[in-house]
């Protein structure tokens, strides 16, 4: 899959997210925002195709199942492509330590220094890369995305798992 400005644009991207708010509950507005920051960025620049080879552009679905990351692929007509389920326990490790370093991000811009919040916000970064790299992998022969796009979904995950 190629990546750069063009990926995607050949039918292998999604257009349009949405998320079960029965599994995922309702959160406070600063939640709500992030989830909906998340969404939009993904929708705005992804590449994403069904390892099935079905054509897109597609819509994916997002609910938890059981504490599984369940994403339902359709396509543009409407009709299920296909429904992968995921464990959300190859996660938890690395969005409990990305919570922590977001939370010591947002205490740092008060009162550190900016080299301090820079290696805050390195640290963050590289966790943000170890959950994309996570999820690329458990997506592989299921759903193909690019690195961008795997860390655009990471966000979303971390914002639907953040109890603000």
């Amino acid at each position: 899959m190629a990546d750069g400005p063009d990926a995607g644009r050949d039918g292998r991207r999604l257009f349009a997210v949405t998320i079960d708010e029965t599994s995922i509950g309702r959160a406070s507005p600063e939640v709500e925002h992030e989830r909906q920051v998340a969404i939009y960025d993904l929708v705005e620049e992804n590449s994403f195709a069904p390892e099935a080879g079905a054509g897109g552009p597609f819509a994916l679905h997002i609910s938890l199942i059981d504490r599984k990351l369940v994403l339902k692929v359709s396509g543009e007509d409407g009709d299920e492509v296909v429904t992968h389920m995921l464990s959300l326990s190859p996660f938890l490790k690395i969005l409990k330590d990305y919570f922590m370093v977001c939370e010591s991000y947002f205490a740092a811009i008060k009162t550190s220094s900016p080299s301090q919040i820079e290696a805050i916000d390195m640290g963050r970064r590289g966790l943000h890369d170890e959950g994309a790299q996570v999820l690329a992998e458990r997506l592989k022969g299921k759903i193909v995305v690019d690195h961008d796009t795997a860390r655009r979904l990471f966000t979303l995950i971390a914002a639907l798992s953040w109890k603000g």
